[in-house]
C-alpha cells in the first residue's frame, strides 16, 4: 500500500513483516475507501522517501498529520503550497526570525529542509478528516520507535529536535553520548511561550553540524 523508495526499503523491512504493521495496513485500506483519510496514500511515507537514511542530519517529530483536507503531505508540521501557514509553524518562523535572522516566508511548505537531511516525522502517519490523533492507537507509534532506533544507530552524528511531550517520549531511545538532543515545549500556540521561543534549536543545530564536519542547514523558507 504504501512505498518506501530508498535506503530506508532495507532498515524497516522487518518492521513490514510484523503482525501490526500488517493488522494497521489493512485498517487504512478499508479507512482509505470509506472515510477521508490524509495525507492522500502516496505521501504517508513522504518524510522518509524524500529524507533517505543516509542523509538524516536532524529530526524533527510532530504529533500526526493536520487534519483538514488539503494540509497534510507527509512531513511533520509542513503543509501543501496554497495553503495557510498553520499556527504552530507560524511559531517556528518566528523562532528561526529570532535565532537566524531568517524572514517569514508566506507559505508552509518544508520541503526545502527535507532534501537537505531534515527528517520531518510525525509520530502517527495518518488521520481522518476533522478528527486528531484518532489514528493514535492503529500502531504508527511502534513504526515511529523502530525509525528512531535505527537512526540511533547511526555512526554519523544526528541532532534531535524534541518539541513537547509526545516528541519528548522517544528521548530515552536516543544515545545522548553520541547525538545531539535538543527539547522544548511543543511550538503550538498554547505552549510556544513557555520554552519554544528563546530555544534558538536552529542555530544549535547548525553549530553542532558544523564542528561534526557535517553542512549546516539553511533554515530559510523561501517565498512563492
Amino acid at each position: 500500500m504504501f512505498n518506501l523508495k530508498n535506503d530506508w526499503q532495507k532498515h524497516l523491512e522487518q518492521e513490514f513483516k510484523k503482525n501490526y504493521y500488517k493488522t494497521l495496513i489493512n485498517t487504512l485500506k478499508t479507512e482509505y475507501k470509506t472515510k477521508s483519510i490524509y495525507p492522500a496514500k502516496d505521501k504517508v511515507f513522504n518524510a522518509l522517501n524524500i529524507t533517505s537514511y543516509k542523509n538524516v542530519k536532524v529530526v524533527i517529530i510532530g504529533q500526526d498529520p493536520y487534519h483538514q483536507k488539503g494540509q497534510a503531505h507527509g512531513l511533520s508540521f509542513s503543509v501543501e503550497k496554497g495553503v495557510k501557514t498553520p499556527p504552530s509553524l507560524k511559531n517556528i518562523y518566528k523562532e528561526l526570525s529570532s535565532d537566524l535572522g531568517c524572514f517569514i516566508p508566506n507559505n508552509g511548505n518544508l520541503n526545502k529542509w527535507a532534501k537537505q537531511g531534515v527528517l520531518l516525522i510525525n509520530s502517527v502517519l495518518t488521520v481522518q478528516d476533522s478528527n486528531p490523533n484518532i489514528h493514535k492507537n492503529l500502531g504508527w507509534q511502534n513504526f515511529t520507535l523502530k525509525v528512531i532506533k535505527q537512526l540511533n544507530k547511526k555512526e554519523q552524528p544526528i541532532v534531535f529536535m524534541l518539541w513537547g511531550a509526545n516528541a519528548k517520549a522517544y528521548k530515552k531511545y536516543i544515545d545522548k553520548t553520541k547525538h545531539y538532543i535538543l527539547t522544548s515545549t511543543h511550538p503550538s500556540p498554547l505552549s510556544a511561550y513557555r520554552g519554544f521561543f528563546g530555544c534558538k534549536h536552529f542555530s544549535k543545530a547548525n553549530e553542532f553540524l558544523t564542528n561534526n564536519n557535517q553542512q549546516p542547514i539553511d533554515w530559510q523558507i523561501e517565498n512563492i
